[in-house]
């Protein structure tokens, strides 16, 4: 009898981080899609750190974003665009930050997957320069 566990194709990752984040629960997309030594990366110029390694360490950043932010007014994600090991999403928020005022970020968002894992985040927006 085999005990083989089917690995999440990209696709599948993909539906699934989608689906978590539309019911608010990034954190459990975190853990249970992210690779433990994944690399996120930020734009240049932002206020997030610009290049996170490790589950441990993402997820610390994460809770930092969400300890900014004063009021989340909406959030929306994307059907996800999938080609080969990759995929991309849209998310779009209305947000006020903690002393910095209401604010719109739309963001590109683009995944990594291997062996059902994200190993590679990439987050592409507008900083302000």
């Amino acid at each position: 009898m085999s005990t083989h566990v089917e690995t999440m194709n990209a696709q599948e990752v993909a539906n699934r981080l989608v689906q978590l984040c539309r019911e608010g629960k990034d954190m459990d997309a975190i853990n249970e899609l992210y690779d433990d030594n994944i690399v996120s990366i930020e734009p240049e110029g932002s206020p997030m750190t610009g290049r996170t390694v490790g589950k441990e360490a993402v997820s610390e950043s994460t809770k930092r974003w969400y300890s900014s932010v004063e009021q989340l007014h909406s959030a929306n994600i994307s059907d996800p665009i999938v080609s080969g090991n990759f995929f991309a999403c849209t998310m779009n928020f209305d947000i006020t930050f903690k002393g910095q005022g209401r604010n719109k970020m739309d963001e590109l968002c683009v995944y990594e997957v291997e062996d059902g894992k994200i190993v590679t985040s990439q987050f592409f927006y507008n900083t302000g320069k």
